[in-house]
This record gives structure tokens, sequence and C-alpha cells, in this order.
């Protein structure tokens, strides 16, 4: 180890002429700091040199006395060290232990271990330290021995130092320690490019390179402490807090940062005040004005200080004074915090303090090394003296008097440091790395222009400070804190911080403890190690308002962005999300949630298919499918009976089909409502019911049009026949289709959501809501319609056709049915269960009544009577008796125009309007037969012998009669004569006989009735008549009607007739119309056409 000269001057010189101070504005503040006067820097500096020959004398006090620690070296590093504190009064104060021996002491114990590893072959580190008494201007004062020797290594300079007086060459400077010193220092340093390393200034504004360009740090800026303490005061959970901030470029910058980065997180400042610094009025008033206006803010419980420590105890002095303490909270920077400035003898006001210090490791060996200095082996620290005399508050015997060593004790020499007495700086490694830092880029730089060799070569006498500059941005080590260093684009240190607090672990005891990190823009905090207060782990609320309760905004107090007041929502607000002073209305469908935080959907009401309402619609539908499928079956099985044949089989297994799916369509109401569920709603409600009233209509329609036209004319009916019947139906149902297409292409059927009351959602279909399903409706309501007034129409018809009765009783009920529906459903708007199984409960009882009316008749006499699912019991049950055999439609009709012409002989009706000739009730008889001379002329002439045999009408109708045939066969060559001969047995005859040049067969037929008992008892007429066919033609007489009335007197009529139609047969059903022949009876009236039927 090179042996260190411990050099005593006289106090600084003065800064000649030539450099004249300028006031730099920082924050308000005059800052001086250097201007160049002259043409250039080679002039400024030879001014400099030679004003700088002569020392000035020293203060009129003898204080402070310059002292520097020089260490001899190859390679000269300065130094500037902050050994005293600042003193408002005097230029320099009292020593500082930690931040300025011992930062002192671990620059040259650094040195030691460099020279002593040998990490420059043969060459040894120097030192040339002085003190700055945290003071820019006095530092400045201080930096000027470390252009001296480098005022001749300026470009063309002309001047060259005394050779007499050894001037080193200062190859770089480690310090200063404040950021306020270091920008001064720089600003000077950079005219003479001699690289500085600071190793305590932390100011933001120092990464500027275009402004500080040699000017490198060990620790990081404070761009990233600030953004670590801003993450602290968010961890809090404060919103609201003060800024005290010293009047420096270290706090001021600092502060600009702070608002910036609490603003952008929201969390408002209550108070920023400024600790005015070496102003000469940093008085107690001050301080005391500061506090006074913290105590205004009572909720403001957090504050941020950014200052020096000797500004700080200052505050927490004037806290004391206002009896203050624990009214804060404080979140401390780099610059006072773990400073036993700060916190010695005012530890309950600094208690609860997190502060935010660069991440530093010991240096290995150092505390050793530091414990066991003392005055007589530290010559080279020419302040080790002072900071023993304060440190065991002693005066050293044979120490210069300063104003701080007035000890009456005598310091015996046989004191010793130990760890028990001796806090230590936590950041000293920030200092071994800046030496570290130059040593190593000596190292790359001897190796690139010395190759390495022994000693110092020419290109490094001097070293060039640009040079030296390049190196010592590109090292990377390892430190003597065992930390991986390197400087990153700015040059500055790593970012990396410890979470300090000083808490009260005991009693009266309190420690600065490690409670977390930061590091990369991530904060690591151990909550449960912080404590505020001695058993109080809760940190204090800072808040200018406390939090809105669940549904309210906040209004906020003009102002203040921090502080509101709380207003309540309303029952179906929330408070916005993006916008806390308003209010929010929740949405159709849903709610606030129980907290208000949000909206919530309401849950879907639909009718579910396990509801008691949709169980007992399907279970309604399901019985009448079950009971449409059995009907089918037993028409399907007797698909060829009378029965089934007369009441059309095709048009019956379409209303089968419609009714089918009437009662299906409930399956489909009753699920949960989608786009496809809705459209199928939508076209099934109104095509089922249009298949089934479309088959009626069709029925009733052909039914009414044969009637009328037997009514009006002798032709036979158009589009009466079976495919004629299923082409009308057809139609009528496509036309249902088409709406429903049209409808589905202009407004397409989907599932919605639909809120009858504020708090209700429900999921239904659209034509649900705005009753668009009346369009559907609206058709087959048109067809009810029609229908129903053909079943009017229709109702007077003959016995025989008793189905047109069952459709009117159908459309009836029908009727009545849906004027029951339709209020419902309009009724129960807000009910959609209700609204919906009404729906399919009505479309179902619809089909259960048509099934019941036109189908039940039908199905008690297949199942429960079959005999009389024969051909004559299609006829009035009157006429039992008559035969017929199904499938020879010409003669049955024949059948029904003798049974016709009979009804005027044995209806009641005729025996109660039988009077004498020429009375009113004669004119009524006359008419009465008159009928039935129309119905014998309704025989069709196309007949032939074998469709007029079976004609049974006097064997079985008229059990009285005794009827006698002959036929006789004549052979083809004798012209097929043909005779046939009826006789009644009470005497009276009629006799018919026709020829046949053809050769046919002849038949003659008598047929007599002669009800004597209903002659005698009801004065009814005796009915006999004739009929002769010959080759499907019957002409002649068909009837006589004799008639006695009350008097005695026998009026005989005779009927002639002639069919002048064909008859038609449609699966069972036999229509006719008849015309009357130009014949006359006695009164030679001519008879109308009366008679259309259907069979």
């Amino acid at each position: 180890m090179t042996t260190a000269n411990i050099v005593a001057a006289p106090a600084a010189p003065t800064i000649s002429p030539a450099i004249t101070s300028t006031a730099t504005r920082i924050g308000g503040k005059a800052v001086p700091t250097p201007r160049l006067l002259g043409s250039g820097a080679a002039n400024v500096a030879q001014i400099l040199a030679k004003s700088l020959d002569s020392p000035s004398p020293s203060s009129s006090s003898g204080w402070p006395v310059k002292h520097a620690a020089v260490l001899e070296g190859d390679v000269i590093l300065g130094g500037l060290m902050m050994v005293h504190s600042r003193e408002d009064s005097i230029t320099c104060g009292p020593i500082m232990p930690q931040g300025g021996i011992q930062a002192l002491e671990a620059m040259l114990y650094t040195l030691d271990q460099v020279n002593k590893q040998q990490l420059l072959p043969n060459v040894t580190l120097g030192a040339h330290l002085l003190d700055d008494c945290d003071k820019d201007t006095y530092g400045l004062e201080m930096a000027v021995d470390f252009i001296k020797g480098s005022i001749s290594n300026i470009d063309d300079a002309e001047y060259h130092c005394n050779k007499t007086q050894v001037r080193k060459v200062i190859s770089g400077v480690v310090g200063a320690a404040s950021s306020v010193t270091s920008i001064q220092v720089a600003n000077l340093l950079r005219l003479f490019r001699i690289p500085q390393v600071s190793y305590f200034s932390t100011s933001p504004e120092l990464s500027n390179k275009q402004r500080f360009e040699y000017f490198s740090r060990t620790i990081p800026s404070d761009h990233y402490q600030v953004k670590a303490m801003v993450e602290i005061v968010k961890r809090m959970g404060w919103s609201y807090v003060s800024i005290i901030y010293e009047e420096s470029n270290y706090g001021i910058k600092a502060f600009e940062e702070l608002e910036e980065l609490l603003a952008r997180h929201n969390i408002c400042i209550a108070i920023k005040e400024k600790l005015v610094k070496d102003s000469g009025v940093a008085e107690d008033i001050a301080y005391d004005n500061i506090v006074q206006k913290l105590l205004t803010k009572p909720r403001a419980r957090g504050a941020i200080i950014f200052g020096s420590d000797q500004e700080v105890r200052q505050v927490m002095r004037a806290v004391r004074r206002a009896n203050a303490t624990g009214s804060f909270s404080w979140i401390g920077s780099d610059g006072w915090s773990a400073r036993n400035l700060v916190s010695d003898d005012y530890e309950p006001e600094v208690e609860g303090t997190l502060s935010v210090q660069p991440q530093a490791n010991p240096v290995r060996g150092f505390e050793e090394y530091f414990l066991s200095l003392t005055v007589e082996n530290n010559q080279r620290n020419p302040w080790f003296v002072e900071f023993w005399e304060d440190h065991f508050q002693c005066r050293y015997p044979g120490s210069t008097s300063t104003p701080y060593n007035n000890y009456t004790k005598q310091c015996t020499t046989k004191e010793r440091l130990s760890r028990q007495n001796t806090d230590f700086e936590d950041q000293l490694q920030f200092v071994s790395d800046a030496v570290m830092a130059f040593a190593y880029a000596l190292r790359d730089m001897h190796r690139d222009l010395c190759g390495g060799g022994p000693s110092l070569c020419e290109a490094m006498k001097p070293t060039k400070g640009a040079d030296l500059l390049k190196y010592l941005r590109k090292v990377e080590f390892e430190g003597l804190s065992g930390d991986e260093f390197r400087f990153d684009g700015n040059g500055d240190g790593p970012a990396r911080y410890n979470i300090i607090h000083f808490k009260q672990s005991q009693a009266g005891q309190y420690h600065w403890v490690k409670v977390g990190e930061y590091t990369e823009g991530e904060l690591r905090l151990n909550m449960t190690e912080v404590k505020f207060k001695r058993l109080s782990p809760k940190p204090p609320e800072s808040v200018c308002s406390l939090p809105c309760l669940v549904g309210q905004a906040k209004k906020y107090v003009e102002g203040e962005s921090c502080c509101w007041h709380c207003f309540n929502c309303t029952t179906y607000q929330i408070r916005h999300p993006d916008d806390e002073t308003h209010c929010k209305l929740c949405k159709l469908g849903t709610l606030p949630d129980a907290h208000k935080q949000y909206c919530r959907p309401i849950p879907e009401i639909y009718l579910r298919p396990e509801s008691a309402w949709a169980i007992g619609a399907m279970a309604f539908s399901a019985t009448g499918i079950l009971v449409t499928l059995f009907v089918m079956g037993v028409f399907v099985r007797h698909n060829d009976t009378p029965i089934v044949r007369a009441s059309g089989r095709e048009l019956s297994y379409i209303l089968l089909a419609g009714i089918f799916m009437c009662y299906g369509v409930t399956f489909a109401l009753v699920l949960k409502p989608t786009n496809i569920v809705c459209a199928i709603q939508r076209f099934g409600v109104g095509f089922c019911f249009t298949v089934v009233y479309a088959a009626l209509l069709t029925k009733t329609n052909r039914i009414a049009r044969i009637f009328k036209a037997g009514k009006q004319s002798a032709k036979r009916p158009s589009f009466i026949s079976p495919k004629s019947q299923l082409v009308i139906c057809a139609c009528l149902v496509s036309v249902q289709i088409l709406i429903n297409g049209v409808w589905m292409v202009i407004a397409p059927s989907h599932a919605m959501h639909h809120y009858p009351t504020r708090e209700d959602n429900l999921l239904v279909c659209d034509s649900y809501i705005d009753a668009s399903y009346m369009i559907a409706f609206s058709y087959p309501i048109f067809l009810i319609v029609i229908c129903t007034v053909y079943a009017v129409l229709t109702r007077k018809i003959p016995e025989a056709f008793n189905e047109s009765k069952h459709i009117g009783f159908t459309m009836y009920t029908t009727c009545v049915i849906w004027l029951a529906f339709v209020p419902l459903y309009f009724g129960t708007a807000n009910h959609v269960p209700l609204r919906i199984t009404s729906m399919s409960v009505t479309i179902s009882l619809s089909a259960s009544v048509t099934i019941a009316c036109l189908f039940s008749p039908k199905l008690y006499i297949i199942l429960i009577r079959p005999e009389r699912n024969v051909r004559q019991s299609m006829m009035p049950p009157r006429y039992g008796n008559m035969h017929r055999t199904a499938g020879t439609g010409p003669s049955s009709m024949m059948a029904a125009a003798v049974v016709t012409a009979a009804t005027c002989a044995q209806e009641e009706k005729i025996q109660k309007h039988i009077t004498p000739t020429n009375t009113e009730n004669s004119l009524k008889t006359k008419k009465l037969c008159e009928m039935a001379t129309q119905t014998i002329s309704s025989i069709i002439t196309s007949l032939d012998i074998n469709a007029y045999n079976q004609i049974p009408y006097a064997d079985q109708y008229v059990p009285n009669n005794a009827t006698t045939a002959t036929t006789t066969p004549t052979d083809k060559g004798s012209g097929n004569g043909n005779s046939n001969s009826n006789s009644n047995t009470n005497g009276s005859s009629n006799s018919n006989s026709n020829s046949n040049g053809d050769g046919d067969v002849a038949t003659e037929q008598v047929v007599a009735n002669n009800n004597k008992i209903n002659q005698r008892q009801h004065g009814q007429p005796a009915v006999a008549f004739a009929i002769t066919s010959t080759n499907n033609h019957i002409s002649g007489p068909a009837a006589t009607i004799t008639t006695t009335a009350a008097t005695g007197e026998t009026t005989t009529e005779a009927l002639v007739a002639t069919i002048t139609t064909p008859l038609a047969t449609v699966d069972g059903s036999e229509t006719m119309s008849v015309a009357p022949n130009n014949g006359h009876g006695n009164n030679g009236s001519q008879r109308p056409p009366v008679l259309q039927t259907n069979l």
C-alpha cells in the first residue's frame, strides 16, 4: 500500500475574475454556475492556472481549514466527499460520520484492494480527496484543484504549470455526493474532459448526456426511485398525500416526476411544500409553517419527503414542536432515510417511515477495516480525528479547535470502534463501485494502448479523458460487494432498490429494517413486517374522502379532485364503471347486483316442458293424438265400408291429418323459444287449422252446390268428383302456405326477450309480443266463417244428410271456443306460460270438437252397430227396411225416387193437410203430391233391367203390398218384345208396356201400394204406380195417387216423369238431379224441380 501524505493547506483559493458566477434558475432559486468568458477554453484555462498559482488567504475565523487526503500513485483519481455537513451560518458544519468519513474510507479501502490485487500491472492508483461540505458552491471551489494539472492538457494550450510545483493530472473524479454539487462540478469537469462518476447523486437531470457528457454514476436515477415511491403509495391504498421537497435540483426534479406519476395513478396531492436550502431563511418558523399547512389536511396522513437529511431533521423538530407526533406516515427518499442525523433523538416522529434506498450490499472486509482504524494508524485521513472526537464525544489531545469540538472530556486514545457503538452507511457499495469502474476502465485502456505491459506507456501519460470515458461506459465487473455492475445507456447504475422501514421492535428500541425490494419495475413488499406504530400493522388511511358505499356515485368538491360527496343511485341504477360521478341505468333484462357494482342478467322466463302448465297441455294433446291415430286406424281398416265411403274418404283423411297436426303443434309451443322453434310455431298454428277447415269447407261447399244446382237446373254440378275435391282442398291450403312464406321473408320469426315489467325477462317468440299470430290465424278464421255460413245454409237439407248438421255443430262450437280464446290471449300478455298454454289448449280443444262431432257417430256405427254399416242405413231411419246393395249406384237412385213418391202417401205432414177438393187444404194436398210427382221424374232414363230389378221397394217398404212380376222373353227375330205387369191385391192395377225394336228383353214390373190401414185410419192416399223400363230408359206414368177425402170422395192423379240426368257416384255418395216431364197431372199444372239429394 502506498503511503498517503497528509497535506494541510490554507483556505481554498478564490476563483479568479476570469470565472464569474451566473445564477441558474432551479425551482425559483438562483444556483451559481460557472460561466466562461473569453475566446476559448484554452484561454480560460490559462487564466485559471495563473490565478490558482497563489493561494488565497483563509477566512477570518480560520474555519474551515482546507484539508486533502492524498494517496500517491501513477494514476490519480480525484474525490469529492461530503465530509462535513452543510451549515447556513458558516461554510461547513459538523463532521458526517456515515456519508462523509465512511464514504471517504470506503474509497481509500477500495484503492488499497485494487493496488493489492495488481489489477493494473505495476501501476498504482492514487487519490486526491477533498471535502465539499455538502454545498454546491464550496464543492465547485474544491473541484478547481482537479483541473490544475489538466490545464496544460487542453488542446492548443500555451500555458504550462510551474515546473517547481508538482501538478498531478487528475484522470477522473469520484463524487460528488449531492446532485446539486455534482451538477456544478460536472459543468466544470466537462470543460476539461475529465470523467466523473458519482456515488450518491440521483437527480434525473444528470441522465441528460447532451448536458452532462462526462458524468456517470453507480447509483440509479431518481426516476426509478420515484416510481418505487409511487408503488408504495399505491400498496398502502393512499389516494391523498402531501409532498415536501427540497428547493434544489435534486428535490425539484423528483417532485416534477412525482407529480406526473401520482396524477397518472389518480393519486391527489393535498399539500406541496418546498424545503428552503442554503438561503439563510430556513429558520424554525419556516419549518413550523410547513407542518401547520400539513395539519390543515388531516385526511392526508401520508407524506412524501424528498430531501437531504439536514432539512428533514428540521421538519421532524417542527413536528415535535407542533405536538403532531404520529399524525403523519412518511415515505422517504434515499437522501435522508437510514441516516442517524434524522432519526437520532426524533425516533417517535420518524417511526413508521418507509423509504426507498438503492440496493447495496456491504463491501467485503470494509467493516473490519474501519473498526480497526484509530487516529494513530489512520494518518492519511486528515478528518479522522474530528470523527473520533464526534464519535466518542471527547477532545483528542493536540487536536485543532473547531466550532464543534468544545468538549470538556479528554480522549484517552484508548477508545476503540466496535459494532455496538458504530453504525455503518448502507450504500458504501456505490462508492466502492465508482472506484472499481475507473480501475477496470484504466485496465482495459492500458491493455489496448500499452499492450498490458508493466507501468504506463507514453500513450497514457497523461490519460486522455475522452478515451477513458469510452472505456468507462463499457466496463462490466463484479464489485467488492459481490454484485455485478455495468452502466446503462444513460451512464446510470442498475435500478435496484431496497425498501427499508423504521419501526419500534421493542419499547424504546427503533431500527431500520429491510421489508421489500423494487427491481425492474416490480415492487415486492412484506406487509407482515410493516408496522407504522408498534402493535399496529394496519397502515393509516390517507384519503380525502372515504369510498362511496355500494350504489353510490361521487360528486367532487370544487378544486379537489380527490375529495367528493356521495349520493345514492336509484333502484335500477349502478355506479357507472367508467365515470364514478354518474349512475348508470341497467338496461332492460338486467338488474343491479346486491352490491350495485354491475348489472346482472335477469333469469329468462319461458314455458318449460317440465312445468305444470306444459305437462297439462302436452297430456291433453297426447291424448288427442292417440285418439286421432285410433280413428285413422279404424277408417283405414274399414276403408271400403259404406259409411266410410259415404263420408268421403279422401277429405276425411285430410281432416284427420289436420287434427293430428293441431295436437302436435302443442309440443312445438312448449319448447324453449329459438329462431327455428319460433318459425315452426308461426307456420304450424295457422297451417294445421287451415288443413282442417279447408277440408270442412270443401265438404260443405260440395253439399251446398249439389242441392242448389238441383233446384235451378237438371245439369250435374261441376267439380264434385274426389279428385276435384282434393284439388280444391289443396288450393285452399296453398293460400296459407303462401301467406306464411311471404310473412317469413318479410319478417322472419325469431326468439326475443320481452320485458313487460322492469324486473321481468321473458324469452318468447316475436309473434307473441306484437300479436302477429293473428296473421297466421286470419286465413283459418276466414275459412271458419265461410264454413259456418255453409253450415247454416245446409241445415235444412233432407234428413239423409246428417253430416252437414254435424259440420254445423262443429263450426258453432269452434266459434264459441275462439271467441272465448281471444280475450284470454290478450289478457295474459304478461304471463307467458298461461298465454302459451291457453293457445295450445284452444287449438287442441278445437281439434277435439272436430273429431268428436264428425267422427264419433261414424265410429259408433262401425264399432258398436256394425249391422247398420250397410247401404240403406245411409237413408233416413224410416227407410231402413229398404234393401240396397253397395256399388249399384243407378238402382239405389231409383229406390230413392220411389221412396220419395211414397212419402207423399205416408208422410205425417201430408195427412194433416188432406182436405176436400176446392178447399185451402186441398191446394196444399195438391202441392205435396206435386212434390212426389217431381221425385218420380228423377228416375234415370238410362237404367238397365238389372239396375231396375234391384229396387225392392214394394216388398220391403210396404209390407201389405203383393207384388207380381211377369217377364216374357221374346226372340230377337220376332222383335224382342218385353212386357211387365204389376197388380195390386186390392184390385187396383196399372199396366205399362214397352217394346224395343232391338230385341232387348222388355221388363214390366207392377208395384202396388195399398196401405188400407193408413187409408182408413188417417185418410192418406193410396199410391199405385207402374214403371216400364226398356234399354235403360224409363218413361210413362210413374205412379198414380188416389186420395180419399173425409167426405169419401176419391181423387186419382197420375204422376209422370222422365229421368233427364244420369247419376254421378262419388265414393259411395250418389247425387241426382230431377227435372219434370212435360206431362201434367189432373189439374194440368207443371211440376217444378224441387230436390237435389246426396245419398
